[in-house]
């Protein structure tokens, strides 16, 4: 394929080594590497991570680090990552997942014909300890249309194994801060700029999950955090009055509710 790619992710000190090492190998497993990986150390790491690092260092020449004094957030460590990014499409990873073989292959093929499309994802199998142990599939729907509408009510990319252009995100001013919202806040931008969506109908990643993810996307704290986003987007003007009520009462209890509850009902409702 004549398409060059860039790869770009964000590792921050309380990171797995262990995962950080799969996650890195599944990237040079591909059936069509990058032309070049960018990892931004989102502040200072561990040895061991480091150690993770340098190992791959040895051997990759196409791999790129750049190093934040200080933790600066998901986000703002992106939007370093952007800068650093040669080319114009780049693939999105994060440093505890992993990525099925023909990952970038398949998305490369949808940015080969469609001349048009901004922003290309995938599904994702959910894991817990082994990619053997799926406990779940995160679908989006797959047009633009259908993504725009799904969008109003939920997030409708799978950021860890996104693929978009350079140019489509810098002119609606990159990521913004946002914590635990930043990537669904780009895409609701992306849409309103014009920018086109499509998602691969297939899994092309194994998402690290856990009682600890369900944990982070409840409390009080995460619930407040949603009524400000969801207040944010009505502002904007993407959603009513009515779906920003419809929004905040399903979603609220969800927040609230017992660990145990909230991914149950992840894995059996909202997949």
């Amino acid at each position: 394929m004549s398409l060059q790619f860039s790869v770009l992710l964000s590792l921050y000190y309380k990171e797995s080594p262990t995962a950080l090492y799969q996650s890195l190998v599944s990237i040079f497993k591909q059936t069509l590497l990058p032309d070049e990986i960018v990892l931004v150390k989102d502040g200072p790491l561990t040895n061991e991570l480091e150690n993770v690092l340098e190992e791959f260092l040895c051997k990759f020449s196409i791999l790129k680090i750049v190093s934040l004094s200080q933790n600066q957030g998901l986000g703002r460590a992106l939007n370093e990552g952007l800068k650093y990014c040669t080319y114009d499409l780049i693939a999105r990873m994060d440093t505890d997942d992993v990525a099925k073989p023909d990952r970038f292959e398949k998305q490369l093929i949808v940015f080969e014909r469609n001349s048009n499309i901004d922003v290309c994802s995938a599904w994702i199998d959910e894991f817990e300890s082994d990619i053997s142990n799926i406990i779940s599939t995160r679908k989006v729907p797959e047009r633009h249309w259908e993504i725009f509408h799904f969008a109003q009510s939920r997030c409708p990319v799978n950021h860890p194994v996104v693929m978009f252009k350079k140019s489509a995100i810098v002119a609606v001013g990159g990521y913004k801060h946002f914590p635990l919202f930043e990537d669904y806040y780009l895409w609701v931008r992306l849409l309103m700029n014009g920018a086109n969506f499509y998602n691969i109908q297939e899994s092309l990643l194994f998402f690290r999950a856990s009682t600890g993810m369900f944990k982070r996307r409840g409390g009080w704290r995460y619930a407040l955090d949603e009524v400000r986003f969801q207040r944010c987007i009505l502002k904007m003007g993407f959603i009513s009055q009515l779906r920003f009520a419809i929004n905040v009462l399903t979603r609220f209890p969800i927040r609230i509710a017992p660990n145990s509850l909230r991914g149950f009902i992840y894995k059996k409702s909202l997949r």
